[in-house]
């Protein structure tokens, strides 16, 4: 799945992505380090895998883990 970096704090390794559809997906370390990233910027094209679907869309609804967060190659 591709989606845009929105937030990136390099201290904690953690932050936040825009899906296509604007909606904003948080990531945690893990996910940063399991890509083999060193920075990340606000803007770029990232790939990202999740641990799943997202179930019971809008309020209250689950929403997919991200897992791996990498650069969007060609």
């Amino acid at each position: 799945m591709q989606a845009t970096a929105y937030t990136y704090d390099a201290d904690t390794r953690s932050g936040q992505v825009l899906l296509d559809d604007g909606t904003p997906l948080p990531f945690d370390a893990a996910a940063f380090d399991a890509g083999g990233l060193r920075l990340l910027r606000p803007g770029q094209r990232v790939r990202i895998e999740t641990d799943g679907e997202a179930e019971g869309e809008g309020e209250g609804g689950a929403r997919p883990r991200i897992t791996l967060v990498t650069l969007q190659t060609l």
